[in-house]
């Protein structure tokens, strides 16, 4: 990817997705199948790929490291003007910071837990020109958490939501909207369950990649090693979504892309 196709991302706003996972080879083929992807490698080395659609990047799957095996997550990124602000607004309001900020390729990175245990990172730098609902990049984010107004005042406070750019946070009756410029980025969700059994109901982040025919990713997703989960919360608009589990636990969901 060259200088040119990298960008200073809006503060606040999602910038990347990315999902560690323990056998490489298995996921890079189970994504290729399900979601068309192409793969190459990153400058960060052999042990991390890009997956991109039509030549565009669309999000990174990394190798975890032997004997670090937490639970395979897909992870959404925020963009912020300093690390260091954000780790400390992380800690101020009793989430979880697991790692950095630390330096990565022209930035600077970190990995937090919100105070229900869903896992998000932060990046400062330049990022690849990719907008969450725009091109390749995954149509949605949902957060599935216990209480949706006490989350939009973590992440708030957090990332630096505010009209300083574009930025609203839109109440719903049951469920929260931010919106940049009027179009919707994300959705915070009432459901998730701190000590449920089934990792489908943890309190979490959900990508949803946007697909050509959804049928044809399921049925590819089944064939691969994945699992097709029963939806269980409001996050899965209207129905129109399908929640998937890839071979390593990982959750994600596909919906129709929009013509």
């Amino acid at each position: 990817m060259s200088s040119a196709e990298y960008v200073a991302p809006t503060p606040g706003m999602p910038c990347w997705a990315n999902l560690m996972v323990s056998d490489l080879r298995v996921s890079q083929a189970f994504y290729t199948a399900v979601l068309g992807w192409e793969f190459r490698q990153s400058s960060l080395g052999a042990g991390f790929l890009v997956g991109s659609a039509g030549g565009a990047p669309v999000a990174g799957i990394g190798e975890r490291r032997a004997g670090f095996a937490p639970p395979s997550a897909w992870t959404p990124y925020f963009a912020v003007s300093d690390a260091d602000l954000t780790a400390a607004r992380v800690q101020e309001r009793g989430a979880t910071l697991a790692v950095g900020p630390v330096a990565l390729g022209e930035g600077r990175a970190g990995l937090a837990a919100d105070r229900d245990g869903a896992t998000f990172g932060f990046w400062e730098g330049p990022a690849p020109a990719w907008s969450v609902g725009e091109g390749s990049a995954p149509a949605r984010l949902d957060l599935q958490t216990r209480d949706v107004s006490e989350a939009a005042v973590f992440y708030g406070e957090v990332l630096g939501w505010g009209h300083d750019h574009g930025i609203d946070v839109v109440h719903r009756r049951d469920h929260v909207l931010v919106e940049r410029e009027g179009k919707e980025v994300l959705s915070l969700w009432r459901g998730g369950a701190e000590n449920s059994a089934d990792p489908q109901t943890w309190p979490q982040w959900m990508v949803n990649f946007a697909v050509d025919d959804v049928e044809h990713a399921v049925a590819m997703a089944s064939e691969g090693g994945g699992e097709v989960r029963v939806p269980t919360s409001a996050w899965v608009p209207d129905g129109s979504a399908r929640v998937l589990r890839d071979p390593d636990g990982g959750l994600f969901t596909v919906s129709e892309r929009r013509r």
